[in-house]
């Protein structure tokens, strides 16, 4: 039995999580592809990336390439980061509503993107009501596979410094030991799990659109 192999498009493949989920498909023989749209070359050399560079919030100029079997976008900036809160909607709302726009234009029936746990539409703080209003953009493109991951506070090393953001990793080593029961979910999450989980449901598919932190610690669990 021939099977075919995937081609798969990342978007944030330079970030903590995007660079783990780079790595794990690269060593995964369902996918024979892995097309980059960043603005910054990634540091890996394979035979299966293919790389564009290009600014993401001029992504629809390159839509007759923007073309495969699935997109993980894994884009994403912090307020610290970003303070100025244009280019902060441009990034965390803008890129993954231009991408799953382009995702529908070209057929691509799989589109995973990382939001964040408590997004809302309607919220109060601007963090969560732009993500809230991102889901929204990307559900509005009805892609058949569509899975949107709401992680917890995100573990792990960054490459830039968010001094305050380490000063509450170090909080949440403790306090994790405390969530339990309905509070689980609040638990900090490895961007490896994320990764995992993302690469389980592209390919196995789950009954639930929106998939919150401690539901994707299960789906790791089975990859």
């Amino acid at each position: 039995m021939t099977v075919i192999k995937k081609t798969a498009i990342i978007l944030g493949a330079t970030g903590l999580t995007g660079s783990i989920l780079l790595e794990k498909l690269l060593e995964d023989d369902r996918y024979r592809k892995i097309k980059i749209f960043t603005r910054k070359r990634v540091e890996k050399k394979h035979p299966k990336i293919q790389e564009y560079l290009i600014d993401l919030f001029e992504l629809e100029k390159l839509s007759d390439l923007f073309e495969g079997d699935e997109v993980f976008c894994c884009v994403g900036s912090t307020q610290k980061k970003t303070p100025d809160k244009d280019i902060y909607r441009k990034v965390d709302f803008g890129i993954p509503a231009i991408a799953a726009k382009l995702s529908k234009q070209n057929k691509i029936s799989t589109f995973v993107v990382i939001s964040a746990l408590g997004a809302k539409e309607d919220s109060r703080i601007f963090y969560n009501r732009t993500k809230g209003e991102m889901e929204g953009a990307v559900l509005e493109q009805k892609i058949p596979k569509t899975y949107i991951f709401q992680p917890s506070l995100i573990a792990g090393d960054r490459e830039e410094s968010r001094p305050m953001e380490a000063i509450w990793k170090k909080v949440m080593k403790v306090g994790d030991y405390f969530l339990h029961g309905k509070l689980k979910k609040y638990q900090s999450i490895h961007p490896e799990t994320i990764v995992k989980a993302m690469i389980y449901v592209a390919n196995k598919g789950h009954n639930n659109v929106r998939i919150e932190s401690n539901e994707i610690k299960k789906l790791a669990e089975r990859s």
